[in-house]
C-alpha cells in the first residue's frame, strides 16, 4: 500500500511538473484519484502529514521576526480582511439559499457565518512553501503574508479551544513562561554543530514542543510555531531550517495526498465548492485593496495578496469542530475540503505567474497605492559602482573581497531588515530592498555602477532581477551564481554574463588558494 501511494504521488507530482505546475497540484490530483478508485488512506499518510505540518510551522517560527505581528498592516490587515469576508460570506449563503441552491438553502444565520469564518483563513501549508520556492519568505511582502496568517491560525486555535469538548488545562498558563527557557534553547542548538545532531534536534525541538501543547489541552502545531520563534533570533536559525528543508517538503506530500481521501464527493458537493472556489479572486482583491489601505506598498500588498488567495486546512478543522458540535452540516466537510483542494490548485498556478502579472499591469496596480510610499533607500546605491545582491554567506564573501580594493565603491542589498542591520553594525555598506522590484530600479540611480552581483539563493530570483535590470536600462555587467548546471545555463540565456556553479567553482576557489602549499 505504501509504495501505490508513492508511486501515483511521484508519477503525478511529475508529471504536472514538466507542464510548468507546482508539484504539489499533482499531489492533490493523487488523492483525490487514489481515493476516486477506492484506495483508502492508512495511517502512514496521517503520520507524514502530522509530521509535515510540525515541521512546516517550527521552520516559520524560525524564520519569523514577533515584532512584525505587531505591525499595523498585519494584526489589522488580518482581523478586517476576516470580519469583511464573514459578513460578505453570510450575505452570499442567504442569497444562495434564496436562490434554492442545494445545502446552502439549510443553512441558518448561524451556519452561514460558520462557514465565512472557515473560509476567511488562507494556507499556512500552500502559501508558505509558495514563498519559500521562490526565495520569498524575507521579503516585506512574505513576512507581511505570514504575518497574517499567524493571526488567522491564532484565531482558528481560540475557536477551537472554545468549542472543544475538553477545554484547556490550567497547566497551560505555565507556558507562559516559555521565553525563560530561550538561553537554554540557545545553548542546546548551539551544542548540536552542523551534522546530522543538528538536524535531528530541529525534530526534538518541533515534536516535544508539539507535545507539550498538547498535554495541556492545546493544538500541537501551535507548540512547534511557538518554539521556533523563540529561536528565531539564533545565529543557527536559517542553518537549522535549512537542514529540515528536505524532510518538511517530503512528509508535506503526505498532507497534500490526505486532502484527497477526505470523502468521496457527490455532483451537488462539487457544485458548491466550485461556486465557493469562485469568490477566490475576490478574496485575494479584498486582501490587496486592505492592505494598501492600511499603507502597503502596491506591490508589496499585491504579492501577498496572491499568497493569501486560497483556503485553508485551518478551515477543515474549524467544519470538523462545527459538525462534531451539531453546528454544521457534515457534508459542509467535504464540500469546505473539495473548496481548499480547488484554491490550492488555483493559488499554486496564480502564484507561478505572479511577478510577470504584476509587471504587465504595474501602471494599473499602482493606482491604488497611497501617497508618500517612495524607496527610501533607493538613492543611497548612486555613489557606488559596485552591487551585491544578497547579503548571505555568498554575498558577503564578495563584498568583503570587493571592498579590500580602495578604489571600489560597493554598496549590498539585503532583503531581510534584521541582517541589513547586521551587516551595518559590522561596519558594511548594506540597504534593504527587493531587488525583484521594478519600482525600487525606477527610483535608483544606475549611471555609475558597473558590475552588479547577484547572489541571492533562488535562481528564480536572479532572473526575475535579470528581467528588471534589463527593463531599466542597466549597461553595466552582471555576475550570477547557480547551484547547477542547467540552472547555470539558464542564467547565461537570460542576460547574465558571468554566470558562477557554487559547488564547481568553489572546488576550483579551493585549488587556487592551495596551490602556494605545493613545492
Amino acid at each position: 500500500m505504501d509504495y501505490i501511494w508513492i508511486a501515483i504521488a511521484f508519477i503525478f507530482g511529475f508529471f504536472v511538473r514538466q507542464i510548468g505546475l507546482p508539484p504539489l497540484v499533482g499531489y492533490l490530483a493523487a488523492g483525490f484519484g487514489l481515493n476516486a478508485f477506492g484506495v483508502e488512506a492508512d495511517s502512514t499518510i496521517d503520520t507524514l502529514s502530522e509530521i509535515g505540518i510540525l515541521l512546516l510551522l517550527f521552520t516559520v517560527g524560525l524564520k519569523i521576526n514577533f515584532n512584525s505581528l505587531l505591525k499595523t498592516e498585519v494584526w489589522a490587515g488580518a482581523t478586517g480582511h476576516m470580519g469583511a469576508i464573514i459578513l460578505l460570506t453570510t450575505i452570499d449563503c442567504g442569497i444562495l439559499a434564496w436562490l434554492g441552491f442545494t445545502y446552502f438553502e439549510a443553512l441558518d444565520w448561524s451556519a452561514a457565518m460558520l462557514i465565512g469564518f472557515a473560509v476567511s483563513f488562507s494556507s499556512t501549508v500552500c502559501a508558505v512553501k509558495m514563498l519559500e520556492e521562490r526565495g520569498e519568505l524575507r521579503s516585506s511582502h512574505g513576512q507581511v503574508a505570514i504575518g497574517i496568517l499567524i493571526i488567522q491560525d491564532i484565531a482558528a486555535v481560540l475557536f477551537v479551544v472554545l468549542t472543544a469538548d475538553t477545554s484547556p488545562s490550567w497547566w497551560a498558563l505555565l507556558l507562559f513562561a516559555l521565553p525563560l527557557t530561550k538561553p537554554i534553547l540557545k545553548r542546546l542548538v548551539d551544542r548540536c554543530g552542523h551534522g546530522e545532531i543538528l538536524t535531528l534536534a530541529g525534530f526534538f525541538l518541533a515534536f516535544s514542543a508539539g507535545e507539550l501543547f498538547a498535554l495541556v489541552g492545546l493544538k500541537p502545531y501551535l507548540g512547534a510555531l511557538v518554539v521556533g520563534m523563540l529561536l528565531s533570533n539564533h545565529a543557527k536559525a536559517s542553518e537549522l531550517a535549512n537542514t529540515l528543508l528536505g524532510f518538511k517538503d517530503i512528509f508535506l506530500i503526505g498532507f497534500f495526498l490526505s486532502i484527497g481521501f477526505t470523502a468521496v464527493p457527490t455532483m451537488d458537493m462539487l457544485t458548491a465548492a466550485l461556486i465557493m472556489a469562485i469568490a477566490l479572486p475576490i478574496k485575494a482583491a479584498m486582501f490587496f485593496f486592505w492592505l494598501t489601505r492600511l499603507k502597503l506598498r502596491a506591490r508589496s500588498a499585491f504579492l501577498a495578496s496572491m499568497s493569501l488567495a486560497n483556503y485553508s486546512e485551518f478551515g477543515l478543522i474549524v467544519c470538523a469542530f462545527s459538525a462534531s458540535a451539531g453546528l454544521l452540516a457534515k457534508e459542509w466537510l467535504v464540500i469546505i475540503a473539495l473548496a481548499v483542494a480547488i484554491s490550492f490548485i488555483f493559488s499554486s498556478i496564480l502564484n507561478a505567474r505572479a511577478h510577470d502579472f504584476y509587471s504587465r499591469y504595474a501602471n494599473s496596480i499602482k493606482r491604488f497605492e497611497r501617497d508618500g510610499l517612495a524607496h527610501p533607500d533607493a538613492h543611497r546605491i548612486g555613489d557606488t559602482n559596485v552591487l551585491v545582491i544578497g547579503m548571505g554567506r555568498v554575498g558577503t564573501g564578495a563584498y568583503e573581497s570587493l571592498d579590500a580594493d580602495a578604489d571600489r565603491q560597493v554598496c549590498g542589498i539585503e532583503l531581510d531588515k534584521v541582517r541589513t542591520a547586521k551587516h551595518i553594525q559590522e561596519g558594511r555598506n548594506v540597504i534593504t530592498a527587493d531587488a525583484a522590484d521594478p519600482e525600487f530600479w525606477a527610483d535608483a540611480r544606475l549611471d555609475n555602477i558597473e558590475l552588479i552581483m547577484l547572489a541571492m539563493p533562488s535562481y528564480l530570483d536572479i532572473l526575475a532581477t535579470v528581467k528588471q535590470l534589463h527593463a531599466a536600462g542597466f549597461a553595466g555587467k552582471i555576475a550570477g551564481i547557480a547551484k547547477y548546471e542547467d540552472q547555470r545555463q539558464q542564467l547565461l540565456e537570460a542576460g547574465v554574463d558571468e554566470a558562477f556553479n557554487l559547488y564547481a567553482e568553489a572546488g576550483t576557489g579551493f585549488a587556487e588558494q592551495s596551490m602556494h602549499l605545493l613545492k
